[in-house]
């Protein structure tokens, strides 16, 4: 389970997502996730999930990651859709004291489960194509109008995308730690709730020292580098914008347009 975390993977290609300007893709994606909460039946909803995968296809990166992005929260679906179920109106189809199954709540739990799914997808199409540098630099010039307020912009970036760069490393870390511990005869799978959790704790010692240590090398190294903040600095990269992010933008547009357009002339299912 631990090996089908994604979350903060990045894969590098050169793709035509890859090759998008950062700023654009986490304006993009902030869009993409308005749309999905604004989509209010099937239809806007499938001009979405067509969006969704005609961006997957072109990010160039295999299908298997993105299976492997769905597959840790499938119980979060499951449990949200058998919640959903319940709550449809209309003729019952079964029923069992106040609890009751109806057609309007079957298609509540299956457009719920699909918009999660999509949040899940196009989330995980932003870091699988963007590197953390990337991010860092986008995220920086996205809020660097909040410098006004003097908010330490370059500071705030810099730890979100250290947290989104370690995400990998410690489950990686986890799941060495955990098959040190079977190696020893540790038994985490058998007995209770509580018992596992308790068969976490030699788990989570080694871990929690091993990130602080890790913290500590970095903190060592950014100021043996004289890292003295966002003033001053100079960029490697120059971040621009190009036709080919025009062409996204104009394509947000149209799917934008269309689901509004969904939403105005076919009745919501929710």
């Amino acid at each position: 389970m631990i090996r089908d975390i994604t979350l903060g993977q990045y894969v590098p290609g050169n793709g035509i997502v890859h090759k998008a300007d950062p700023r654009v893709k986490i304006i993009l994606l902030i869009a993409f996730i308005t749309l999905i909460f604004c989509a209010f039946n099937f239809v806007s909803l499938a001009v979405i999930a067509a969006a969704v995968m005609i961006i997957i296809l072109l990010s160039d990166v295999s299908l298997k990651l993105y299976f492997k992005s769905l597959k840790v929260i499938i119980v979060i679906i499951l449990i949200t859709s058998i919640l959903n179920i319940f709550y449809g109106t209309g003729t019952p189809i079964w029923q069992f004291g106040i609890l009751k199954i109806t057609m309007s709540g079957i298609y509540r739990a299956v457009f719920v489960s699909v918009r999660i799914v999509l949040l899940i997808l196009i989330s995980s199409c932003l870091t699988f194509t963007t590197s953390p540098t990337d991010l860092t630099d986008a995220l920086e010039r996205l809020m660097k109008p909040l410098k006004v307020f003097h908010i330490k912009v370059h500071e705030i970036a810099m730890m979100m995308t250290i947290a989104l760069r370690f995400v990998p490393t410690l489950l990686e870390e986890t799941d060495k730690i955990m098959s040190a511990q079977k190696a020893r005869g540790a038994d985490m799978e058998s007995g209770g709730l509580i018992k596992k959790v308790k068969a976490m704790t030699p788990v989570l010692i080694p871990l929690f020292v091993s990130a602080f240590r890790r913290a500590y090398d970095l903190a060592m190294a950014m100021e043996c580098r004289c890292y003295q903040g966002g003033d001053g600095r100079t960029r490697m990269k120059s971040l621009h914008i190009k036709k080919s992010d025009v062409f996204c933008i104009i394509f947000a547009v149209v799917i934008l347009t269309g689901v509004v357009l969904c939403d105005i002339f076919i009745a919501p299912i929710i």
